[in-house]
This record gives C-alpha cells, structure tokens and sequence, in this order.
C-alpha cells in the first residue's frame, strides 16, 4: 500500500469546478455560508458524493456527512471534515481543499477496491469562516457540545436572517442529531493560510495544535456634534479615542512576540456624516496566542488600554467577548499517522502549529484529531488570489488518504 496515490488531476479538477460557484472576478470565491451560492455548492458536492456509492445524511445544522462503508459498520468513522463556506473575498482553497481531499480519498479506495475495516466519512462543517454568523465554527461547535442547538440556530447575520431559516431555505436543515456520536478520528486537511511551509521548501505540515483565539466587539461612546463650531479642545470624539486605542491593541500584539496576533478588521462609525463628531464606535479585535497564559494576558493588557484611553477622553467604554476558543493539542496517535504517512512517502514535513482556527478545533474535543498542511503562494489566504501548488495538493491528500488508513484498517 506504500505506492498507493491519488488522482492529482481528478482533486485539482474537483476543485476547479467547485470554485465556479460564488466565482470572483478576481479568480477567488465568495461563498458565505447558507447563501445561494453555497447551496450550489453542497448540491454539487451532494451529488459527486452519491456518484462514488457514498451514503449522505444531514444534521440539523446542516453538516454532511457522506459515509462509505466498513467491513465492520458498527465502527465508530474515520472522518475527513472541513467547510465549503468562504469569506467574502475568499479563495479556493481554503476550506474546501480538506473536503474534496477527503472525496479524493473516497474515490482512490472505490478505484482500487480497498475496503476498510471501520467506516469511512467525509464532512462539510456548516460556517466555519464565521464572515456571514457569528461566531465562527459554530456548527462543529454545536457537534462538540460547545454551543447550545438553538442558540446556533438563532444567530442571525447582518439582514437579520437567522441559520435556522436559512438552512431550511436551501434546503439543508436536516433532521439528524447534531453530535452525540462517536468518531473513531477526524482528520483535517488545509492550506496553511502562511508562509512558513512555502519559506522552508516543505510538502507537508504535521499540525501538532492550534493557538487560542478571543473575538470582541468593542463600542466607544462619545457625543455627535457640528464639525465646526465645537472647538477641539471639547469634543468627545469616539473615532478618535477608537483610533487611539486600535493603535494601542497593535502595539500589544507586537509586545507579546513571538507567537501574538492582533488584529482590528471591522469598523462602524456612527452617524458616518462626512460633518458632524463621530458619537459611537463599534470595532472588532481578534487576539491570538499558542499559551493560553499569554493570551489572558494580552486579553487584560488590551483591556487596560481602552480603559485608560477612554478615561483620558472622557469616552464610554463596552468591551464585549463574543467568543472564545482555548489553544487546542491535537491527539498524539493522529499526529504520528500524519507524520508517519508523511515521512514513508518521502514527502519534506515538519510539525507546526496553526495560526488559524479550523473545525478540528471543536471536533477534537469528542473525536482524535489531526490536521495536514500544505503550502499556499506567498502564505495568503481569505484573498482572492490564494493559490496552492497542484502537486503540493495531492501529497497532502495522500498523506490523508494513508492516516485514514492507519485509523480505519484495511481488511
């Protein structure tokens, strides 16, 4: 089984023809999630799944699972899982690269009539990107026990269309618990949205973790007023006193080097008129670190800094969390198959932890869980013009296709 491979040109194409819907004109994706475009995509998924004899159910949060079986079906799956969800301008990788891996991987046994001892699965996890409902990940939230069903169910974007209307709307509210059943592994192929694989002429990254993230939305309050009679010296300028304290947040992010993100990327500016004071603010952080000390860390420096800042221009001040996922250690014996497969097949690796949150995040509280990199062009992902090596691709699917096996066993 050492030279056994998958079919290069078969995912590449399988990935071409899944970036044609919510295409860009830039060559990207925006699928966002629940939306008709994503629709179009799980139906074509859908269906490639039935035409390799797989078995598809749907959860109530619109999570696929297509399952081939196992000589032993009462087996707890090895599964291969991501999201076909993008940003608003994302590529076409991210995400949906683990998802047609995993298919590939269906495919390469049906084309060499492996059969396995456990069953066998691919999944699409429901908004992993969080872009369109907030927070992100929130559907293998709900599988892991992390969020409650009718919470996620209830989120709603920024039209006030709840999940729970959506899925129904396109057709994937499914009757299937969310959760509640066992994994025998979950493995998660991706991109590395970074350069460091790129950097150092390595094929495969072993993700042996991912670092802890917070999310917030921060509203600053201060007093609209003319632009031209208030005097400088009595304004409460709440875009000021946000400015100020955006600086603050990226200085805090440099201090805890190496390992620290921070980042502001969403920013409304009320009343938004070209001549009055900015009465309100509300802005986004997102702050990451690998050691949850450290996070907590930056997490009461960023705290301190607004307050202060807002004390100093006699500015309200609302700091909300609106998500938290702790640093997650992936499971030893998934690490060591992605390694293993890695190194058998002569393929450059080296262990990495990612930057990124991903579904395996909150599925390896309930399943062992492993993640295989690859490189992308220049590390840039959530842009259109994320790119990744056709070659590069397929090893990382067949280091996939080999952890799987280790996991599942082979009759």
């Amino acid at each position: 089984m050492r030279d056994l491979g998958v079919d290069r040109d078969r995912l590449w194409d399988s990935l071409m023809e899944m970036a044609r819907f919510g295409a860009t004109p830039k060559g990207g994706c925006r699928r966002l999630a629940l939306t008709d475009e994503d629709k179009a995509g799980r139906d074509c998924f859908v269906g490639w799944c039935e035409e390799a004899g797989l078995t598809v159910t749907v959860d109530r949060m619109g999570n696929i699972f297509a399952r081939r079986p196992g000589r032993d079906d009462g087996l707890p799956p090895v599964v291969a899982g991501s999201h076909l969800d993008t940003q608003p301008h994302g590529g076409k990788f991210d995400g949906v690269y683990g998802v047609l891996a995993g298919l590939e991987v269906m495919r390469t046994l049906n084309d060499h009539d492996i059969r396995t001892q456990a069953p066998v699965e691919v999944a699409v996890w429901t908004n992993e990107e969080g872009a369109r409902f907030a927070p992100a990940m929130i559907a293998s939230g709900v599988f892991a026990g992390v969020f409650d069903l009718d919470f996620a169910l209830g989120r709603a974007d920024a039209q006030g269309r709840t999940m729970g209307d959506e899925l129904a709307r396109i057709g994937y509210a499914g009757e299937a618990p969310c959760g509640g059943r066992a994994l025998g592994a979950h493995f998660e192929a991706h991109i590395e949205q970074g350069p460091v694989l790129e950097n150092e002429a390595k094929t495969i990254g072993v993700v042996t973790g991912v670092q802890g993230v917070r999310w917030y939305d921060v509203t600053v309050t201060g007093q609209d007023a003319h632009a031209g009679p208030t005097p400088m010296e009595t304004r409460r300028d709440a875009l000021v006193g946000a400015a100020r304290m955006i600086g603050a947040i990226n200085r805090i992010g440099h201090d805890h080097l190496p390992g620290a993100c921070a980042t502001v990327g969403v920013v409304e500016v009320s009343p938004n008129s070209r001549n009055t004071i900015p009465g309100e603010v509300t802005f986004s952080v997102d702050l990451r670190h690998p050691e949850a000390e450290v996070l907590a860390a930056i997490d009461a420096a960023m705290r301190a800094a607004c307050a202060e800042i807002a004390a100093d221009s006699d500015l309200g001040i609302e700091v909300e969390e609106i998500w938290y996922s702790p640093p997650v250690a992936f499971d030893r014996d998934c690490i060591a198959a992605v390694r293993d497969a890695a190194a058998r097949l002569g393929y450059g690796h080296r262990d990495m932890v990612s930057g990124a949150g991903h579904d395996s995040c909150y599925v390896s509280k309930v399943a062992p869980t492993g993640m295989i990199f690859v490189p992308c062009a220049g590390g840039l992902s959530h842009n259109e013009e994320e790119s990744a090596d056709a070659d590069d691709l397929a090893a990382g699917c067949t280091v996939l296709l080999h952890a799987m096996l280790a996991r599942a066993g082979i009759v």
